[in-house]
């Protein structure tokens, strides 16, 4: 994605993610200067990361060619992302940053071509733990070595071979014909100057003699180097025969991180697999608590966030005359809860920083979650039981005429079936009297659109940030065909797809069926309703994370 025509439509936002601003990219020098500052803790692009004009290379300007063996005490992290293009180095980034627009990802060879910067913060010091540095793609190691083996002596230590390689014509771009190796040279250049690099592997590829070329190269900077398995979620993946390999080359220390199908655990394990190989690792120390805290708080954040969404749907209601015709209300209150899950849904996506965009396609775009929620085939893909006999009990029980209701009043299958998502009731004797009746979300709708929240979140904390695919699967009902729904005529209400039985909802629920002060869809102050049901929002999220759910979910 060309960064200057995306920048304005980018989006700032708050949470554990703290302000992002997006700023142009400003010429000095013909450099770029990428003023960008965001949070995971922190996420920080901000210092002069300059891409060459011509043949000027593209180098941080506080980059030297002398190589640095260890990092102080209280010094960021330095870390280089290497490795042979294509193999998702762009992509690693954005997830570890939760930023679907750092750098540029495309399914082809040689995407990045210079050197970009970002920094992971500490979230509430403000402290920068870590400095990732995004390089561009070995494309031709074999060539390289090939160079290095007859220009260079190998009685040399590889740093004093690279830095010869860094002065010759080939590594400026001056060289003429065939012989430019500029891309390479920034890729060397950077590790030079930082404390460690992780390769980046797709573990989808063979082993090929290119690869233990770049591993070679990689070893001459001497500084420590892990390789980094990247689309492990593949069934081609040949990690096996990587590991084989690597440990031929004392390479022992390796992890997985897959940069579409992300795993917290597997983040914290590449970070603690770097900790091992440094002398000084408080700031991968300090990184690791802070993340782990700052996971944990956000989880905790989207949870109130879909609690306070149900308890404002569950307090929903309208209510009709005895004559009145309640279609046109049944339609307002249908599209009322609509309007709300969607807003819902968008925050939850702000929150994990999915944004609606051209970069990538979020969650939402799966046809699952666009499926309206009043539609019964929905509810059988759930396993959630609609039957006639159990709406038109609950009626009569009330001493209503189910049957005739639906008949002279027009809800038909919305209330006989439940199908459209809302039940007719008398609450009180005085209602019955005036002849008022109450409408009101029922308790399957109620169930569905709980359930299909806390799919989404899970969703979320399952999809890295270089996802680009719509059709990758990470919503449990996506794969159920939809005639497949619609000739099913059975279905299980204790399935393990839903958070409970429609019939058993949780207090909190319950309650606030008999609070439409605490509803905002009505027309209501949303502030002050959301105010009154705050406390209790909390009691429903804490549900919500329960054992039982977590082990649905998770």
């Amino acid at each position: 994605m060309n960064n200057d025509q995306s920048n304005n439509n980018k989006p700032k936002g708050r949470g554990l993610f703290a302000d992002k601003a997006y700023d142009a990219p400003m010429r000095t020098n013909d450099a770029i200067e990428y003023n960008t500052n965001s949070s995971l803790g922190t996420v920080e692009r901000s210092q002069p990361i300059s891409i060459d004009n011509d043949n000027s290379e593209p180098v941080d300007s506080t980059l030297t060619t002398q190589n640095k063996t260890t990092i102080g005490s209280g010094e960021p992290l330095k870390l280089a992302v290497v490795g042979h293009t294509n193999t998702g180095k762009t992509s690693i980034l954005r997830t570890l940053l939760r930023d679907v627009y750092f750098g540029e990802v495309k399914n082809e060879a040689a995407t990045t071509r210079h050197v970009e910067r970002a920094q992971l913060t500490d979230s509430q010091t403000g402290e920068v733990l870590v400095t990732l540095y995004d390089t561009p793609g070995l494309e031709d190691a074999s060539g390289l070595m090939d160079w290095l083996e007859d220009n260079t002596a190998s009685r040399r230590d590889g740093i004093e071979r690279l830095q010869q390689f860094l002065a010759a014509d080939i590594a400026t771009g001056a060289a003429t014909g065939f012989d430019d190796y500029s891309q390479e040279a920034k890729v060397i250049r950077q590790l030079l100057a930082s404390d460690m690099a992780v390769y980046v592997v797709d573990a989808r590829e063979p082993v090929l003699g290119k690869y233990k070329d770049e591993l070679a190269i990689l070893s001459w900077a001497a500084i420590p180097v892990m390789p980094v398995f990247n689309f492990t979620d593949s069934q081609d993946a040949n990690i096996d025969d990587w590991q084989i390999m690597l440990a031929r080359r004392n390479l022992h220390i390796s992890t997985r991180f897959d940069s579409v199908a992300f795993e917290f655990e597997d983040e914290m394990r590449l970070w603690d697999n770097l900790s091992t190989m440094l002398i000084r690792s408080e700031r991968l120390e300090q990184l690791m608590q802070r993340r782990t805290e700052d996971w944990a708080r956000l989880y905790d954040e989207a949870n109130i966030i879909i609690a306070d969404f149900l308890l404002n749907v569950a307090a929903f209601v309208r209510e009709i005359n005895e004559g009145d015709d309640p279609l046109p209300v049944l339609t307002q209150m249908q599209e009322a809860v609509r309007q709300s899950e969607r807003a819902t849904q968008n925050t939850l996506l702000n929150l994990y920083r999915f944004y609606d965009n051209d970069v990538a396609s979020t969650p939402l775009e799966l046809q699952a979650y666009q499926q309206d929620p009043f539609d019964p085939q929905l509810l059988k893909s759930y396993g959630i039981r609609t039957t006639s006999g159990a709406a038109a009990g609950a009626l009569l029980g009330l001493g209503i005429d189910a049957a005739a209701l639906g008949t002279t009043l027009g809800l038909g299958a919305a209330l006989g079936a439940i199908g459209g998502g809302l039940l007719s009731n008398t609450s009180s004797i005085a209602d019955m009297i005036t002849g008022v009746k109450r409408l009101y979300i029922d308790p399957a709708t109620l169930t569905l659109l709980a359930t299909r929240a806390v799919d989404l979140l899970t969703a979320l904390r399952h999809r890295g940030h270089a996802a680009t695919d719509a059709t990758q699967l990470l919503y449990q009902n996506e794969s159920i065909p939809k005639e497949e729904l619609q000739d099913s005529n059975s279905a299980i209400e204790d399935s393990a797809n839903i958070l409970w039985p429609a019939h058993k909802l949780p207090s909190e629920l319950k309650k606030a069926r008999s609070k439409p002060q605490w509803s905002s869809l009505g027309g209501g102050q949303s502030e002050l309703a959301r105010s009154l049901r705050l406390d209790i929002a909390w009691s429903l999220s804490s549900k919500l994370q329960s054992e039982k759910l977590q082990n649905q979910h998770s």
